[in-house]
Protein backbone atom coordinates (compact mmCIF):
# COMPACT_ATOMS: atom_id res chain seq x y z
CA UNK A 1 0.00 0.00 0.00
CA UNK A 2 1.57 2.79 -1.14
CA UNK A 3 0.91 6.24 1.17
CA UNK A 4 1.86 10.07 0.00
CA UNK A 5 4.85 11.52 1.94
CA UNK A 6 5.22 8.13 3.58
CA UNK A 7 8.16 8.91 5.55
CA UNK A 8 6.79 12.45 7.16
CA UNK A 9 4.25 10.60 8.07
CA UNK A 10 5.94 8.25 9.83
CA UNK A 11 8.25 10.83 11.46
CA UNK A 12 5.11 12.56 12.41
CA UNK A 13 3.74 9.66 14.04
CA UNK A 14 6.64 9.07 15.89
CA UNK A 15 6.85 12.37 17.23
CA UNK A 16 3.45 11.97 18.49
CA UNK A 17 4.02 8.88 19.85
CA UNK A 18 6.67 10.33 22.10
CA UNK A 19 4.78 12.94 23.40
CA UNK A 20 2.14 10.65 23.97
CA UNK A 21 4.19 8.65 26.12
CA UNK A 22 5.97 11.72 28.05
CA UNK A 23 2.76 12.83 29.28
CA UNK A 24 1.72 9.20 30.06
CA UNK A 25 4.34 8.80 32.45
CA UNK A 26 3.80 12.23 33.76
CA UNK A 27 0.14 10.93 34.64
CA UNK A 28 1.51 7.87 35.90
CA UNK A 29 3.90 9.18 38.47
CA UNK A 30 1.36 12.32 39.09
CA UNK A 31 -2.13 10.29 39.43
CA UNK A 32 -2.66 6.66 41.34
CA UNK A 33 -6.07 6.19 39.36
CA UNK A 34 -4.18 6.49 35.77
CA UNK A 35 -1.23 4.17 37.29
CA UNK A 36 -3.62 1.69 38.50
CA UNK A 37 -5.78 1.57 35.38
CA UNK A 38 -2.58 1.34 33.08
CA UNK A 39 0.41 -0.42 35.11
CA UNK A 40 -1.94 -2.37 38.02
CA UNK A 41 0.68 -3.68 40.39
CA UNK A 42 3.27 -2.99 38.91
CA UNK A 43 6.47 -0.74 40.22
CA UNK A 44 6.12 2.23 37.87
CA UNK A 45 9.98 3.03 38.84
CA UNK A 46 11.53 -0.28 37.39
CA UNK A 47 8.94 0.32 34.35
CA UNK A 48 9.68 3.41 33.57
CA UNK A 49 13.70 2.79 33.20
CA UNK A 50 13.31 0.72 30.64
CA UNK A 51 10.20 2.29 28.37
CA UNK A 52 11.14 6.07 28.73
CA UNK A 53 14.58 5.57 26.33
CA UNK A 54 13.39 2.49 24.48
CA UNK A 55 10.03 3.77 23.95
CA UNK A 56 9.97 7.82 24.05
CA UNK A 57 13.33 8.66 23.78
CA UNK A 58 13.48 6.36 21.05
CA UNK A 59 10.59 7.27 19.18
CA UNK A 60 11.80 11.02 19.15
CA UNK A 61 15.20 9.72 18.05
CA UNK A 62 12.67 7.75 14.68
CA UNK A 63 11.41 11.46 14.54
CA UNK A 64 14.17 13.78 14.24
CA UNK A 65 17.53 11.96 13.28
CA UNK A 66 18.65 11.66 9.75
CA UNK A 67 16.58 8.63 8.01
CA UNK A 68 19.51 6.04 8.92
CA UNK A 69 19.66 7.01 12.07
CA UNK A 70 15.76 7.48 12.33
CA UNK A 71 15.74 3.63 11.06
CA UNK A 72 17.62 1.85 13.76
CA UNK A 73 15.61 4.19 16.81
CA UNK A 74 12.57 3.42 14.92
CA UNK A 75 13.29 -0.31 15.37
CA UNK A 76 14.44 -0.01 18.62
CA UNK A 77 10.57 1.72 19.50
CA UNK A 78 9.32 -0.46 17.27
CA UNK A 79 10.40 -3.64 18.83
CA UNK A 80 10.21 -2.80 22.47
CA UNK A 81 5.81 -1.37 22.00
CA UNK A 82 5.56 -5.04 20.53
CA UNK A 83 7.30 -6.95 23.42
CA UNK A 84 5.60 -4.69 26.04
CA UNK A 85 2.29 -5.06 24.32
CA UNK A 86 2.63 -8.61 24.94
CA UNK A 87 3.67 -9.11 28.26
CA UNK A 88 1.22 -6.43 29.66
CA UNK A 89 -1.13 -8.52 27.75
CA UNK A 90 -0.19 -11.87 29.52
CA UNK A 91 -0.07 -9.53 33.02
CA UNK A 92 -3.48 -8.27 32.78
CA UNK A 93 -4.53 -11.58 31.67
CA UNK A 94 -3.26 -13.66 34.82
CA UNK A 95 -3.74 -10.90 37.28
CA UNK A 96 -7.00 -8.50 35.96
CA UNK A 97 -5.08 -4.98 35.98
CA UNK A 98 -3.82 -2.98 34.04
CA UNK A 99 -6.48 -3.84 31.05
CA UNK A 100 -6.70 0.12 29.86
CA UNK A 101 -2.74 0.02 29.36
CA UNK A 102 -2.95 -3.05 27.72
CA UNK A 103 -5.71 -1.40 25.21
CA UNK A 104 -3.56 1.51 24.85
CA UNK A 105 -0.32 -0.45 23.73
CA UNK A 106 -2.44 -2.28 21.38
CA UNK A 107 -3.07 1.11 19.51
CA UNK A 108 0.79 2.09 19.53
CA UNK A 109 1.56 -1.58 18.32
CA UNK A 110 -0.42 -0.94 15.75
CA UNK A 111 0.83 2.34 14.96
CA UNK A 112 4.61 1.63 15.17
CA UNK A 113 4.09 -1.49 12.70
CA UNK A 114 2.58 1.01 10.09
CA UNK A 115 4.57 3.79 11.08
CA UNK A 116 7.94 1.65 11.05
CA UNK A 117 6.91 0.12 7.66
CA UNK A 118 6.53 4.05 6.48
CA UNK A 119 10.29 5.01 7.42
CA UNK A 120 12.14 1.76 5.82
CA UNK A 121 10.31 1.62 2.81
CA UNK A 122 8.02 4.51 2.57
CA UNK A 123 5.09 2.07 2.09
CA UNK A 124 3.31 -0.89 4.00
CA UNK A 125 3.94 -4.15 2.00
CA UNK A 126 0.17 -5.31 2.09
CA UNK A 127 0.88 -7.58 -0.67
CA UNK A 128 2.41 -10.35 2.13
CA UNK A 129 -1.10 -10.57 3.59
CA UNK A 130 -1.99 -12.09 0.16
CA UNK A 131 -0.75 -15.28 0.94
CA UNK A 132 -1.90 -19.51 1.36
CA UNK A 133 -6.07 -18.95 0.89
CA UNK A 134 -6.04 -15.79 0.60
CA UNK A 135 -3.80 -15.11 -2.49
CA UNK A 136 -5.46 -14.19 -5.70
CA UNK A 137 -6.18 -17.39 -7.97
CA UNK A 138 -9.15 -18.40 -10.18
CA UNK A 139 -10.86 -21.65 -9.44
CA UNK A 140 -10.45 -24.67 -11.66
CA UNK A 141 -12.59 -24.62 -14.02
CA UNK A 142 -13.32 -28.25 -14.69
CA UNK A 143 -14.45 -28.39 -11.14
CA UNK A 144 -19.02 -28.81 -11.32
CA UNK A 145 -21.01 -26.74 -9.94
CA UNK A 146 -21.58 -29.01 -6.85
CA UNK A 147 -17.71 -28.78 -6.13
CA UNK A 148 -17.97 -24.76 -6.07
CA UNK A 149 -21.54 -25.38 -3.65
CA UNK A 150 -19.43 -27.53 -1.42
CA UNK A 151 -16.44 -25.93 -1.34
CA UNK A 152 -18.35 -21.71 -0.95
CA UNK A 153 -20.24 -24.21 2.24
CA UNK A 154 -17.77 -25.36 3.43
CA UNK A 155 -15.68 -21.50 3.47
CA UNK A 156 -18.60 -20.18 5.26
CA UNK A 157 -18.49 -22.31 7.68
CA UNK A 158 -14.87 -22.47 8.67
CA UNK A 159 -14.58 -18.46 8.13
CA UNK A 160 -17.52 -17.37 10.12
CA UNK A 161 -16.88 -19.87 12.41
CA UNK A 162 -13.36 -18.52 13.31
CA UNK A 163 -14.13 -14.78 12.40
CA UNK A 164 -17.70 -14.91 13.87
CA UNK A 165 -17.46 -16.88 16.68
CA UNK A 166 -14.30 -17.92 17.84
CA UNK A 167 -12.10 -14.56 18.24
CA UNK A 168 -15.01 -12.47 19.14
CA UNK A 169 -16.01 -15.10 22.11
CA UNK A 170 -11.88 -14.93 22.86
CA UNK A 171 -11.96 -10.90 22.42
CA UNK A 172 -15.12 -11.14 24.73
CA UNK A 173 -13.12 -12.98 27.35
CA UNK A 174 -10.16 -10.78 27.61
CA UNK A 175 -12.60 -7.84 27.47
CA UNK A 176 -13.95 -9.39 31.01
CA UNK A 177 -10.65 -10.10 31.99
CA UNK A 178 -9.02 -7.43 31.59
CA UNK A 179 -11.94 -5.06 33.44
CA UNK A 180 -12.20 -2.46 30.26
CA UNK A 181 -15.81 -3.75 29.52
CA UNK A 182 -18.23 -0.78 28.96
CA UNK A 183 -22.50 -1.07 30.35
CA UNK A 184 -24.31 -0.48 27.02
CA UNK A 185 -27.19 0.93 25.63
CA UNK A 186 -30.73 -1.32 26.51
CA UNK A 187 -31.62 -2.86 23.28
CA UNK A 188 -28.11 -3.45 21.99
CA UNK A 189 -28.85 -7.55 21.97
CA UNK A 190 -31.55 -7.63 19.87
CA UNK A 191 -30.24 -4.95 17.54
CA UNK A 192 -27.46 -7.10 17.03
CA UNK A 193 -29.04 -9.89 16.54
CA UNK A 194 -31.32 -8.55 13.71
CA UNK A 195 -27.83 -7.31 12.15
CA UNK A 196 -26.49 -10.65 12.23
CA UNK A 197 -29.30 -12.00 10.41
CA UNK A 198 -29.35 -9.54 7.93
CA UNK A 199 -26.25 -9.62 7.35
CA UNK A 200 -25.92 -13.21 7.24
CA UNK A 201 -28.05 -13.47 4.49
CA UNK A 202 -26.52 -10.63 2.34
CA UNK A 203 -23.30 -12.81 3.18
CA UNK A 204 -25.49 -16.28 1.66
CA UNK A 205 -27.03 -14.49 -1.15
CA UNK A 206 -23.02 -12.89 -2.23
CA UNK A 207 -21.66 -16.02 -2.30
CA UNK A 208 -24.34 -17.96 -4.05
CA UNK A 209 -23.96 -15.66 -6.90
CA UNK A 210 -20.44 -15.53 -7.35
CA UNK A 211 -20.64 -19.88 -7.25
CA UNK A 212 -23.51 -19.91 -9.44
CA UNK A 213 -22.91 -17.17 -11.93
CA UNK A 214 -18.73 -16.69 -11.59
CA UNK A 215 -18.07 -20.56 -11.49
CA UNK A 216 -15.90 -20.10 -8.47
CA UNK A 217 -15.97 -19.24 -4.72
CA UNK A 218 -15.59 -16.03 -2.62
CA UNK A 219 -12.27 -17.67 -1.72
CA UNK A 220 -9.43 -15.66 -2.94
CA UNK A 221 -7.54 -18.82 -4.10
CA UNK A 222 -10.54 -20.27 -5.94
CA UNK A 223 -12.11 -17.12 -7.41
CA UNK A 224 -14.39 -16.57 -10.24
CA UNK A 225 -13.61 -17.48 -13.67
CA UNK A 226 -16.69 -14.75 -14.74
CA UNK A 227 -17.02 -11.06 -13.57
CA UNK A 228 -20.34 -11.51 -11.65
CA UNK A 229 -22.46 -8.49 -11.57
CA UNK A 230 -25.90 -9.76 -10.83
CA UNK A 231 -27.56 -10.30 -7.77
CA UNK A 232 -26.32 -7.83 -4.33
CA UNK A 233 -23.45 -7.28 -7.23
CA UNK A 234 -25.55 -5.05 -9.06
CA UNK A 235 -25.87 -2.73 -6.30
CA UNK A 236 -22.43 -2.65 -4.55
CA UNK A 237 -19.03 -4.23 -5.98
CA UNK A 238 -17.93 -6.03 -2.75
CA UNK A 239 -21.31 -6.99 -0.60
CA UNK A 240 -19.80 -9.83 0.98
CA UNK A 241 -17.31 -7.00 2.89
CA UNK A 242 -20.69 -5.44 3.52
CA UNK A 243 -21.93 -8.74 5.62
CA UNK A 244 -19.18 -9.25 6.84
CA UNK A 245 -18.41 -6.04 8.17
CA UNK A 246 -21.84 -5.72 9.78
CA UNK A 247 -21.99 -9.01 10.80
CA UNK A 248 -18.93 -8.69 13.41
CA UNK A 249 -20.75 -5.27 14.14
CA UNK A 250 -23.65 -7.34 14.95
CA UNK A 251 -21.51 -10.12 16.88
CA UNK A 252 -20.45 -7.61 19.05
CA UNK A 253 -23.59 -6.31 19.69
CA UNK A 254 -24.56 -9.77 20.57
CA UNK A 255 -22.31 -9.87 22.83
CA UNK A 256 -22.11 -6.69 24.08
CA UNK A 257 -18.15 -5.83 23.52
CA UNK A 258 -17.34 -2.83 22.48
CA UNK A 259 -13.99 -4.42 21.74
CA UNK A 260 -15.51 -7.01 19.57
CA UNK A 261 -17.23 -3.95 17.75
CA UNK A 262 -13.70 -2.23 17.18
CA UNK A 263 -12.34 -5.41 16.13
CA UNK A 264 -15.00 -5.41 13.22
CA UNK A 265 -14.26 -1.75 12.64
CA UNK A 266 -10.62 -2.39 12.56
CA UNK A 267 -11.39 -5.14 10.04
CA UNK A 268 -12.80 -2.89 7.73
CA UNK A 269 -10.07 -0.72 7.30
CA UNK A 270 -7.58 -3.14 7.04
CA UNK A 271 -10.09 -4.94 4.19
CA UNK A 272 -10.54 -1.45 2.55
CA UNK A 273 -6.74 -0.23 2.28
CA UNK A 274 -4.95 -2.95 2.55
CA UNK A 275 -6.57 -5.81 0.60
CA UNK A 276 -8.88 -4.11 -1.88
CA UNK A 277 -6.53 -2.42 -3.93
CA UNK A 278 -5.02 -5.84 -4.51
CA UNK A 279 -8.56 -7.60 -5.22
CA UNK A 280 -9.49 -5.01 -7.41
CA UNK A 281 -6.07 -4.62 -9.53
CA UNK A 282 -6.35 -8.35 -10.14
CA UNK A 283 -10.00 -8.12 -11.23
CA UNK A 284 -8.58 -5.68 -13.92
CA UNK A 285 -6.28 -7.48 -15.26
CA UNK A 286 -8.13 -10.45 -15.37
CA UNK A 287 -11.50 -9.01 -16.20
CA UNK A 288 -10.54 -5.79 -18.48
CA UNK A 289 -12.59 -3.02 -19.52
CA UNK A 290 -15.44 -5.39 -18.65
CA UNK A 291 -14.53 -4.52 -14.49
CA UNK A 292 -13.36 -1.13 -15.36
CA UNK A 293 -17.05 -0.29 -16.88
CA UNK A 294 -18.43 -1.94 -13.88
CA UNK A 295 -16.56 -0.15 -11.68
CA UNK A 296 -17.53 3.14 -12.78
CA UNK A 297 -20.94 2.09 -12.08
CA UNK A 298 -21.05 0.17 -9.32
CA UNK A 299 -19.40 2.10 -5.97
CA UNK A 300 -17.72 -0.25 -3.54
CA UNK A 301 -19.85 0.42 -0.51
CA UNK A 302 -22.64 2.33 -0.83
CA UNK A 303 -25.13 1.72 -3.75
CA UNK A 304 -26.02 4.66 -6.14
CA UNK A 305 -29.38 6.31 -5.54
CA UNK A 306 -29.49 6.47 -9.85
CA UNK A 307 -27.54 5.46 -12.23
CA UNK A 308 -23.96 7.45 -13.34
CA UNK A 309 -24.17 9.59 -16.74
Amino acid sequence: MAVPGGKCLARAYFALQAAGGAAWWILVFATEPVREATLGGLDPVVVAVLDIPLFVVASTLAAALPLRAARVSATIATVWTLFVTVLLGLYATLSTQAGAGVIIMIAASGGSLVAWCLLMWGHVPTAWLLVGPFAFRPARRHRTPTAHIVATAAQIVVFWGLFLVVLPVVIRTLELRWRVALDLPAGIVPTGAVLVLAASALGVWSATSLTVKGDGTPLPSAMPNRLVVAGPYRLVRNPMAVAGIAQGVGVGMLLSSWMVVAYALIGSLVWNYAIRPHEEADLAAAFGGDYRAYARRVRCWLPRLRAPR
